[in-house]
């Protein structure tokens, strides 16, 4: 008996469109806090992706242009259903919010002016400081354990202590270029190596 797999199993757009509807209308607090909601949805509920899958898709949303919410969208929509998917998946996750921004600024002093409206979002910022650290530490889990890895993110959870205990603000971006810089150089010192 032949099994389908995880891109097979995405029974038509309207699923893939409804999974990130849904993912983009309950994100609060950017892509960060979104990444929690993928890995329930795409890899304990759905089963579409594996671990080493999903963090190859984070590495990727993060260090390309552009949100990271987005990025994820359009990478997994395009993995499970190509390019209708990709679109189909982009589409999803940008919807909700635009809709709720148009809205809001239709009425936006009213809306500023709620204090409910206020104290509600206090809460939530507790939430997604929570939804972030949860994430976090399910992906530094399920992290690659070889030396090279923790010896990467040894280097970095150090530089961006001492940095934040000096008082020196250093942008994301660097950080994600230098480690990107770094495993290309692991890659082809291994090669090197295998040459020899």
């Amino acid at each position: 008996m032949k099994h389908n797999t995880p891109a097979q199993e995405v029974k038509s757009l309207g699923t893939l469109f409804f999974t990130f509807f849904k993912i983009g209308l309950f994100t609060f607090g950017g892509g960060y806090a979104m990444i929690a909601l993928l890995e329930e949805e795409f890899i304990q509920r759905r089963k579409w992706l594996d671990k080493d899958e999903f963090l190859d898709m984070t590495a990727i949303a993060e260090s390309t242009p552009g949100p990271v919410a987005i990025n994820s969208a359009t990478y997994l929509g395009y993995k499970l259903a190509k390019i209708p998917g990709a679109a189909t998946a982009t589409a999803a996750v940008c919807l909700p919010s635009f809709l709720i921004i148009y809205a809001i600024s239709l009425f936006f002093e009213q809306f500023t002016q709620l204090t409910v409206i206020a104290n509600a979002f206090k809460g939530i910022q507790v939430c997604v400081i929570y939804l972030i650290f949860s994430a976090g530490v399910r992906m530094l889990k399920a992290l690659d354990k070889s030396p090279f890895a923790t010896g990467v993110l040894a280097a970095v959870m150090l530089m961006m202590v001492g940095l934040s205990l000096a008082g020196v603000s250093v942008s994301s971006i660097l950080l994600i270029l230098l480690s990107g810089a770094a495993g290309v150089a692991a890659w082809l010192i291994g090669r090197r190596k295998e040459g020899k």
